[in-house]
């Protein structure tokens, strides 16, 4: 990463001054510098295009997704290409696959649909054909088709078939330059065909496409290349796109778009470490892209890193599309803060705050259900009592029902001191109280506490230490609860502090589908269980957003994954009955505000195992804007042992912060 010295008056005064940046030092990002790299990729190409001699190829330059591999399934694609009834559509491109990456799907599809956008009501696909192919078209999914037509299985082969289950190491043999051919000339037959020179896959399927158009007079079908986990540096094609080919010539940039910045960096981290995982998206002319990544930018914080509260983040492209110095830079700005602390605190950080000096906020707990709260203790260490404290009231805290401390030990009406004892049960761990309290410096809690509605209440502690022993602490029959409906509790410290810092995922937003899950949290029959958290998003796509997932307890049987954004599937919602099983409150009708809205939106999501087989799941959205967006999918019909449902977390994209 190159730092742009000297440059207060530069930046303060905004981008005329940015543009004395012409002649900046940087590196080749394609290693392009040769004014034949476009001749010698089209030669390998057609070195590999097989018998056919190609014919009527004209120059297509783009390309189709981030450079990093950081796109996700259906999160670039390439322009549209119709190919009438009766004709041939050639194209070449080059696959560029992450090294010693084997995820067996990180390659590039090939759909064909209809020929209108996508989006629109007109809009439907005879289906999708991936490079790769493996033997089962079940468990790995290299080919599809739509609802509306299949594309079968049995038409497909490869030179190179790959087995995921077995091994993986196919994947790196599709890389390169490969020739793609549609071919619609015999009408008593559908050919695609993909190769490299060393991999090809066909598909031919021994009758004509049907017609999904909705005019039955437009026979024309349309094609368009979608990569996931790579990208496509398209060359050429024989039928010119929608919107006109891109030619070849070098490109100036016109604008940039910053990803990846970070919201807070922590004081004392030097710009480079802050903001090693920034790309940006750079517009050039005709319409061509290309993600760059923090290393190919000038970075400059302004006013400067060492001080705490609101910066500006200026980022400055100086290269052509071939990694030329450009006649004018494109500069673009985002917002970011330095902050002392990364997540929520309750009290000071060095543990002199004393008791009852901070509290957390309050928190309702609704009959018959349990709140579940994670964080970090720290404590002095100086004496037993000097951790986190439980405290149970009502609304206005004028009735306190009990003040429950971390080390076996508390009070209020719903336990009378002397019976204390019976209402605490340790885990027994506890009786090494020097080894205890040492391993509380630090230790991972879960408080969970439950309002039984019925009066009572019960809150279980548990406590990993840095010791690694699991310690617990279950505070059971509390019997005073006067109003089940005003139940609230919150966190206090006493020479101590507490840090909610339980995060799911990449805090950079890179973290892929499905790779990283929250621990499994039962649901028991009858009751509710709620966890609250912070979701920041990548602002890709509104799929980009946390993921609940229920399941039985092995999750060997998957009922319900829930998306943030009005959309799920598994045995409790068929696909056909999920727009009457998601109830949204109306304002994701602006989907891009909505978006925007997730990036630190405040999420509750409650969980009911009804105990007959059924379960209900509420979420509501607290967005950046303030304003509160809800789901709810109800419901849910298959749980098949009510004793054993579970839910979870998983991410696409983005991170998140229990509270």
């Amino acid at each position: 990463m190159r730092h742009l010295n000297k440059l207060a008056s530069v930046f303060c005064g905004a981008a005329l001054g940015l543009m004395s940046l012409t002649g900046c030092e940087g590196g080749d990002l394609y290693d392009l510098n040769s004014p034949d790299w476009l001749a010698d990729a089209i030669a390998e190409a057609n070195a590999n295009k097989g018998e056919e001699e190609l014919v009527g190829m004209m120059e297509d330059v783009y390309t189709i997704g981030n450079t990093d591999y950081s796109s996700g399934w259906w999160q670039a694609f390439s322009k549209y290409y119709v190919v009438p009834d009766g004709q041939k559509w050639n194209a070449q491109f080059l696959l560029n696959i992450k090294p010693d990456d084997q995820v067996y799907y990180h390659n590039f599809a090939l759909i064909i649909c209809a020929d209108a956008d996508r989006g629109s009501a007109d809009y439907k696909e005879y289906g999708a054909i991936r490079y790769d192919l493996t033997g089962d078209s079940v468990a790995y999914n290299s080919q599809w088709g739509s609802d509306f037509y299949k594309l079968p299985f049995k038409f497909a082969m490869s030179t190179s078939m790959q087995d995921p289950a077995a091994d993986e190491t196919g994947l790196q043999k599709l890389a390169g330059a490969v020739t793609l051919t549609v071919d619609r000339s015999d009408p008593s037959k559908f050919v695609v065909k993909f190769t490299n020179g060393t991999v090809t896959r066909t598909y031919e399927q021994p009758y004509a496409l049907g017609n999904l158009n909705a005019d039955a007079s437009n026979t024309n079908i349309r094609c368009f290349l979608v990569p996931e986990g790579s990208f496509l540096n398209f060359l050429a094609t024989n039928i010119e796109p929608i919107g006109g080919c891109t030619s070849a010539e070098d490109k100036q940039p016109l604008s940039m778009t910053i990803k990846g910045a970070p919201k807070k960096v922590l004081l004392g981290t030097d710009l480079a470490t802050a903001m090693a995982g920034v790309t940006a998206e750079v517009q050039f002319e005709q319409e061509v892209t290309k993600t760059v990544t923090a290393a190919d930018v000038i970075l400059q914080a302004v006013p400067d890193m060492n001080t705490l509260g609101k910066k500006t983040l200026v980022v400055v492209y100086n290269k052509t599309y071939k990694g030329e110095n450009c006649d004018t830079p494109v500069v673009a700005t985002i917002e970011f803060e330095v902050v002392d602390k990364m997540y929520t605190l309750v009290g000071a950080a060095d543990n002199s705050s004393g008791f009852w000096s901070e509290h957390s906020e309050k928190i309702k707990v609704n009959p018959g259900e349990t709140f579940v709260s994670t964080f970090t203790n720290y404590t002095s260490g100086a004496n037993n009592w000097n951790n986190f404290v439980v405290v149970l009231t009502n609304a206005d805290g004028s009735t306190e029902y009990g003040v429950l401390r971390a080390d076996n030990f508390g009070w209020g009406t719903g336990w009378p001191g002397e019976e204390l004892a019976s209402k605490c049960t340790p885990s027994g761990g506890q009786a090494d109280w020097a080894t205890w309290l040492a391993a509380m410096n630090g230790a991972k809690v879960t408080v969970y506490t439950t309002n039984n509605g019925d009066g009572t209440a019960d809150v279980k502690m548990v406590m990993v230490g840095t010791d690694g022993v699991t310690y617990t602490q279950d505070y059971i029959g509390l019997n005073t609860v006067s109003n089940p409906e005003d139940f609230y509790y919150h966190l206090t410290i006493d020479g101590s502090h507490i840090e909610f810092d339980d995060v799911l995922g990449n805090e950079d937003n890179t973290s892929d589908w499905w790779s990283a899950h929250s621990p499994y949290i039962k649901v028991p029959a009858g009751q509710t269980v709620t966890r609250r958290f912070r979701n920041y998003t990548s602002g890709a796509s509104n799929w980009n957003n946390f993921v609940l997932v229920l399941t039985n307890g092995d999750g060997s049987t998957e009922y319900g994954v829930l998306r943030a954004d009005n959309f799920g599937w598994g045995t409790g919602w068929p696909g056909e009955e999920l727009a009457s099983k998601c109830t949204p409150s109306g304002g994701q009708a602006d989907w891009a505000v909505w978006l925007a809205a997730m990036d630190d939106a405040m999420v509750t999501v409650s969980v009911t195992n009804k105990g007959d087989g059924t379960a209900d799941v509420k979420m509501v959205m607290v967005g950046n804007d303030g304003v509160t967006y809800t789901q709810d999918y109800m419901g849910l019909n298959t749980v098949t042992d009510a004793n054993d449902l579970n839910m979870h977390f998983t991410v696409d994209h983005c991170h998140l912060v229990f509270e």
